[in-house]
């Protein structure tokens, strides 16, 4: 598997763990007395879809550019 396959598998599993912790962390703040560092549960996972979704962004951008300097050295 390479880096771009991982990288897009990373990002969709990491997407179901925010949206677990995110459930999580409603079904948590919701009870008489919540726990409040539980609502910080979820930043990990959002800080690391951030990175790969950014990282993602950028794949098509990156590769026309290297189209580019490709058909130039090539010519």
């Amino acid at each position: 598997m390479n880096w771009n396959k991982w990288a897009r598998q990373f990002h969709r599993w990491l997407a179901v763990t925010f949206t677990v912790t995110v459930i999580v962390t409603f079904v948590a703040l919701a009870q008489e007395e919540p726990v409040l560092w539980v609502s910080y549960v979820p930043l990990l996972p959002l800080a690391l879809l951030l990175i790969t979704g950014l990282y993602l962004f950028a794949l098509p951008y990156v590769a026309k550019r290297r189209g580019r300097q490709r058909a130039a050295a090539e010519s």
